[in-house]
């Protein structure tokens, strides 16, 4: 119902003070100009639910029928609101359609004693007509007690916060599928009485939750102080006095005030006087709209201008705000790297699971005792399963989370880290996002008198308003904000003659220290053209406003009097609400990167246009009519990926759209198979922000932007996602670098031992003069397996910081390609780890082809086991750095992190299995390799390790490079392939944004 009323609302029409608009945009049907007028009704079906049970609360419903006399095309322009409480009383009635709990009229806003101040009677060319108003009783203010009362009763004024406790998220780290598997082998080993093991284990669940928890926490604590820090402040009257309180204690029958420049805190009925409040970021739209007595200021506005009282009529979950947060659950869903861990952990769990089942099968039939057997497949299944695998890439994301928030954008989702990695098409809301949101005068001014500038126009308009006196409106502000006052000092205001909605223009008559008196005015070109009698100079006003008005430029005609009394246009001032100065290069950095920026707006299609060329994002802008709307209960469309999706996909922007209009834009190209991003700063952006892939809140956004967004930006315009951009890209080619090394490591470590059970017997080979008997089955102590899993998981918290060269195009998860890489890793590793191992064991075999070589003559069994250790340790180290480039690995340096800890870990296990006691931990012989000749082992099986990386980097390369080439696994796609023909495809020569196009 929310999306519902918007074309029953089409009847409302609005005038402003300064009525200039159709000096730069041509006149439409009354349709067609009511369709751009549409934004100020958004909110008009969230009011009517609010107040669908207050029949106590008289309402005045007069909406008149669209005058064709209306000179501005959007509702920011205007300056007579019609009350969308009322447009939404007037809609409910017609339709019936609305629903909700009933909200009571608070305190002071009920009917009984009192009503609304006088409306206001404006005139227009079409004679007059009454303003509706809401009708309400004037707060006089609250005590201390009677707020709490009423807080206690309708509850804070902010959105709903559903944070997640922190003893729940440490509690969900230890009932995940990994932390699952350890508690299982924890029973196991408790049931068979293995309490060292045990312990072990346990210590290594209790590590892996606390440092999960700990790096989880971090982001999330990072954006309650960014929330905490943004936390509005209101101007209340309680216990008989004003006082600045939180604005979350704000209570409907509050006395507040609205002020210039703050926001307003709830939604209030203005008690008296007039104020200017900007809506922009509730419409959309650029100039600010006047309120007068009895008008409804909606929670998430600014005023602008002026200073009343205003009786608070809803808070928190009633306002407009409250009720758009309806809209935006239907965005919850598992983010795209959960899935693909998810993915992952299920693969390797259940190799590992039937690798291991068939081990202690095979351990069991050969007579193996049952506690020994079962204790090793237990530990082996730990050791092989990556354990670590979320608390790693939630390391990394954290870490990448703190230098995204150096750069000023606060993560709210760290999973979109990864979403913005993989973005293709950054859909941007104009207001605000791409522009500056404040009208400025343009460079470009036409003139009609000799000797006429700028400057002198700017002057002449001047005089047509009050300049000594704070500006009455937005376009008095635009002129004295641009005009050099101070030369106006000697100028004497003989008379003035205020905007009359009659006359729409304003007037004055001056006296110049020369004591010659002229009048000058001010208004739309079409008024002024009126009182000029040179139809030449007519005809060159209407071509250059029709120019203009192509472009999507408002201007502002200004006319002085010569000595006989005759008008004389002097020029025409030309405006527009101006791009940010880092936007267009913005745009141009995103397109480097593969990333497409596409512009949705509310506003005009012609501004839209401008700015669009201005900013050189191109000129496929349409208008809301070739785009779906919302099915009946706000159904999303089943076609829209068929109907729509050829339409919307090659266009570079949209404009006069409604919210729905945006959410099922990004829901569309998302069907598409593309990664789509949506920045906003308004409530109108919401749902968008909140269906996106990756939605960002530029600064300044309001509170439902910010509750929607994935990422918060602190810093104005948006270069800072490009800077997230490119962050998120490294830390993206940080985890992909990471998931392949620990698939691989694991896959090295279970098939090693698994064929080393069914393949390499000690007891098979002779060491019959080593004086010992050597073990049915090879196998490493659980310390030691222990060891590499708390060694290796060390040095990857590490990988967070490496340094790495972001992508030019978006990334993309390929699990098949990234399996077959870490297999080919993994499976270098451990046939050299198979190999090494033959050797040791037949050492003390004379006709052995390795005897002899490198120390391998005569080894204890306690040796055998050291070496394995070691270079199972090795590997895996030196895997890692073979891992995290696609080329080979000496063409990235790492990060002096990485070095270290790699270095750190690698001198550990050197260390460990030089000078290992010689001791049985869990019936298998251990002995440091330094202990008993020959003591240079240790290097020996450094120098192997070395070699057999540098083969194993070279398969990778080789692999990689068979893979690029035929387009194994679609390796070179960035994309998902779509139902287009070759024109219509993704990135099409057409529709390709600047830059290096992405590989199809």
């Amino acid at each position: 119902s929310f999306f519902r009323l918007f074309r029953l609302s089409l009847s409302c029409t609005m005038s402003h003070p300064h009525d200039v608009g159709d000096a730069a945009v041509p006149l439409y049907e009354s349709k067609a100009r009511s369709k751009s007028l549409i934004n100020a009704c958004t909110s008009s079906s969230v009011m009517a639910q609010l107040i669908r049970s207050q029949t106590s609360i008289p309402r005045k419903i007069s909406i008149p029928d669209p005058s064709p006399h209306l000179d501005l095309p959007t509702v920011a322009q205007t300056g007579r609101t019609r009350s969308v409480t009322d447009v939404a009383v007037r809609s409910r009635q017609h339709e019936g359609v609305l629903h909700g709990p009933p909200v009571s009229p608070p305190p002071g806003a009920s009917a009984a004693g009192g009503s609304a101040a006088p409306a206001k009677d404006d005139q227009d060319e079409e004679g007059s007509d009454r303003e509706e108003k809401v009708t309400f009783t004037k707060a006089t203010g609250l005590t201390t007690g009677e707020a709490e009362e009423l807080l206690r009763e309708h509850g804070p004024n902010c959105l709903d916060d559903k944070s997640t406790p922190k003893w729940l998220i440490f509690l969900r780290l230890l009932y995940q599928p990994m932390p699952v598997m350890i508690w299982l082998a924890i029973i196991v080993e408790a049931a068979i009485e293995n309490w060292t093991d045990m312990g072990i284990l346990l210590g290594i669940q209790f590590l892996n939750a606390f440092l999960g928890f700990y790096e989880t926490t971090k982001a999330g604590d990072a954006v309650a102080a960014l929330k905490a820090s943004l936390k509005p402040e209101a101007t209340v009257k309680r216990d008989g006095k004003f006082q600045t309180i939180d604005a979350s204690l704000l209570v409907p029958g509050d006395l507040v005030l609205l002020g210039s420049g703050s926001a307003v805190p709830a939604d209030c009925g203005v008690n008296e006087g007039q104020i200017d409040v900007d809506q922009s970021a509730l419409t959309g739209e650029s100039l600010p709209v006047t309120l007068y007595a009895g008008d409804m200021a909606k929670m998430g506005s600014t005023v602008t201008r002026g200073e009343v009282q205003g009786t608070v009529l809803f808070t928190g979950k009633n306002t407009f705000f409250g009720k758009t947060a309806s809209l935006l659950q239907t965005g919850d869903e598992l983010g795209n790297l959960q899935k693909l861990l998810i993915r992952i952990m299920i693969v390797l769990v259940v190799i590992s699971l039937i690798l291991c089942v068939t081990a202690l099968v095979y351990l069991l039939t050969q007579g193996e005792h049952v506690k020994e057997a079962l204790s090793f497949t237990v530990v082996l299944l730990v050791a092989s399963i990556p354990v670590a695998i979320e608390i790693v890439v939630t390391t990394t994301l954290a870490v990448g989370s703190r230098q995204l928030a150096a750069h000023g954008a606060i993560v709210t989702r760290l999973a979109a880290i990864e979403d913005m990695a993989g973005m293709s098409i950054l859909c941007s809301d104009k207001t605000g996002t791409l522009t500056l949101n404040k009208m400025v005068i343009q460079e470009h001014t036409p003139t009609y008198v000799p000797g006429e500038t700028q400057h002198t126009i700017l002057l002449a308009a001047a005089m047509a308003a009050k300049w000594h006196e704070p500006p009455r409106d937005a376009l008095d502000t635009l002129v004295l904000g641009s005009a050099k006052l101070d030369e106006l000092n000697n100028v004497e205001q003989v008379n003035y003659m205020p905007f009359d909605p009659t006359v729409k223009r304003t007037e004055g008559t001056v006296r110049m220290p020369n004591g010659e008196t002229f009048k000058t005015t001010k208004g739309a070109p079409h008024i002024l053209c009126r009182l000029l009698t040179d139809e030449e100079v007519v005809k060159r006003v209407e071509a250059d406003v029709h120019d203009l008005g192509e472009r999507g430029i408002r201007c502002l005609a200004v006319a002085k009097t010569d000595k006989s009394g005759n008008w004389n246009m002097l020029g025409l001032l030309t405006f527009l609400d101006p791009p940010r100065p880092d936007t267009k290069d913005t745009i141009e950095r995103a397109n480097v990167f593969g990333v497409e920026v596409k512009m949705i707006t509310g506003d005009h299609l012609l501004i839209a246009k401008e700015t669009a060329r201005v900013l050189g994002l191109g000129l496929e802008i349409h208008d809301s009519s070739q785009l779906p709307s919302l099915g009946e209960g706000g159904a999303i469309p089943t076609d829209l990926k068929e109907k729509y999706g050829p339409a919307i996909r090659p266009a570079n922007g949209f404009a006069q759209v409604f919210p729905e209009h945006k959410f099922l834009v990004v829901e569309t190209l998302r069907q598409l198979g593309f990664k789509v991003g949506m920045t906003g700063d308004g409530v109108n952006d919401a749902p968008a922000l909140k269906r996106a892939d990756v939605g960002v809140a530029v600064q300044g956004a309001t509170d439902a932007a910010r509750a929607a967004a994935d990422i918060v930006l602190t810093q104005p315009g948006l270069s800072t996602i490009v800077v997230g951009i490119v962050t998120a890209r490294m830390i993206f080619a940080r985890m992909k670098n990471f998931i392949i090394y620990r698939i691989s490591a694991t896959l090295q470590l279970l098939c090693f031992f698994f064929i080393a059970v069914f393949a390499l017997e000690p007891s098979k080979y002779d060491s019959s003069k080593s004086g010992e008997e050597w073990p049915q089955f090879f196998r490493l102590p659980v310390i030691l397996l222990m060891l590499i899993t708390l060694l290796n998981d060390g040095t990857l918290i590490s990988v967070g910081y490496d340094l790495v060269s972001p992508s030019n195009i978006p990334e993309k998860w390929n699990l098949r390609s990234i399996f077959l890489i870490s297999a080919v890793l993994g499976g270098v590793a451990c046939v050299s780890s198979l190999i090494l191992l033959w050797v040791l064991l037949d050492s003390w075999n004379p006709n052995g082809i390795f005897h002899g070589m490198g120390g391998t003559s005569g080894l204890q069994y306690g040796q055998v086991t050291a070496c394995i250790y070691l270079k199972v340790s090795i590997s895996d180290f030196l895997t890692l750095f073979s891992a995290r480039t696609r080329s080979f690995f000496f063409t990235t340096k790492p990060s002096m992190i990485l070095l270290c800890a790699g270095c750190l870990a690698t001198a550990v296990s050197t260390a460990l299995a030089v000078s290992w006691p010689k001791s049985d931990p869990d019936g298998v012989e251990v002995i440091g390799l330094a202990r008993i000749e020959p003591k240079l082992m240790a290097l020996w099986i450094w120098i192997y390790c070395v070699i057999c990386w540098f083969v194993q980097d070279a398969c990778k390369v080789l692999v990689l490079k068979v893979l690029t080439r035929y387009n194994v696994f679609n390796i070179n796609n960035v994309l998902e392939e779509h139902e287009f023909g070759p024109e219509e495809g993704v990135f099409s020569d057409e529709a390709a944004p600047p830059g290096p196009a992405p590989r199809h």
